[in-house]
């Protein structure tokens, strides 16, 4: 195909899309205006009510069903454009003398009960049949009401220079929910939606969302949490006077360690190490591990707290272990 030939088909091709749209708008027109009646297949929410208190839906119930209507072309289309607003446009179903588990036919259900199927006074409609689906399954359970612990599935990363001080705090730590006794009494706890946070200098404090997606019937008392996550810079301390311990000493003996305490440097967020205590730090040796006949001098084991990064420079590195036997 040349240029030319192009050319011809596309003004060819853009002329009848434009007369499609005029014939589509002049049909569309006359449906709009005219009197006469019509029927069509619309969308209609279902509403189940009247559940017990002590009852919870073990299966989803659809949200929609396609019923059609007849009427007049201009409420038809009013209602093709306004069904989502309208909130006395519905199929009620009924679930006040429901047990465990029913089937409702609904063609036979609406004709047996026209007036569940719910109209605004002003729209002149009339109900003809549900297309689809023709039935819907209700399974009911015990409705069960459990507190659980919130999970929070965020990856945090400082920036360099900086450090995460502490754990993850969330408030509430835990929250209620409501629903189907098989689906709440298997859960052990609650996910807060996976999220991100990259290159973070300062104290974080979001607002996120728990993760309801695969549990679409159960309730919660609330679904937004607070989480703070305290960051400071890095630094580094000196802390002297630690005390050094002797450990899994055996019957009849005394031990004497020298010196009796030591100096090491701790590495963290600059406020948490401003308030470390020489108590904060053990240092130990383990004598049933470590004790050796004839070797007097030994390097201690250092324990700091977790939300410390790290130690080093131990001063002194070993210490001498003097034994004795206890002549009392």
């Amino acid at each position: 195909m040349n240029k030319s030939q192009l050319q011809n088909y596309l003004n060819w091709q853009s002329l009848g899309m434009r007369l499609g749209a005029v014939g589509l708008a002049l049909l569309l027109w006359v449906f709009v205006v005219s009197e006469n009646e019509y029927t069509m297949v619309i969308d209609m929410p279902i509403e189940a009510r009247n559940l017990s208190a002590q009852k919870a839906h073990k299966k989803e119930v659809p949200e929609y069903a396609q019923v059609r209507l007849k009427g007049p072309g201009r409420v038809l289309f009013k209602t093709l454009l306004l069904k989502n607003f309208i909130t006395d446009f519905k199929l009620v179903i009924d679930l006040d003398r429901i047990s465990e588990e029913y089937d409702f036919y609904l063609n036979e259900y609406y004709e047996r009960y026209p007036q569940k199927v719910v109209f605004p006074p002003s729209y002149d409609l009339e109900y003809i049949e549900v297309v689809y689906p023709d039935s819907i399954h209700i399974s009911l359970d015990e409705y069960m009401v459990k507190k659980l612990p919130l999970i929070a599935q965020v990856r945090i990363k400082t920036a360099p220079g900086y450090t995460m001080v502490g754990k993850i705090n969330l408030f509430p730590d835990s929250i209620t929910a409501a629903g189907p006794r098989e689906v709440i009494e298997n859960m052990t706890y609650i996910s807060i939606i996976k999220d991100t946070f990259m290159l973070q200098e300062f104290d974080l404090n979001v607002s996120l969302k728990i993760d309801m997606q695969t549990r679409s019937l159960v309730e919660y008392s609330q679904t937004t949490i607070l989480m703070h996550q305290d960051i400071q810079s890095i630094s580094e301390r000196i802390i002297s006077e630690i005390p050094v311990k002797v450990v899994n000493v055996l019957p009849n003996l005394r031990l004497f360690v020298n010196p009796t305490t030591v100096a090491l440097t701790v590495i963290g967020g600059v406020d948490r190490i401003a308030d470390i205590e020489s108590d904060d730090i053990i240092v130990t040796i383990d004598f049933a591990k470590q004790w050796i006949s004839g070797k007097n001098y030994y390097e201690p084991t250092v324990k700091i707290p977790v939300d410390i990064l790290e130690w080093q420079d131990l001063s002194p590195r070993n210490l001498e272990l003097v034994v004795t036997k206890d002549i009392n």
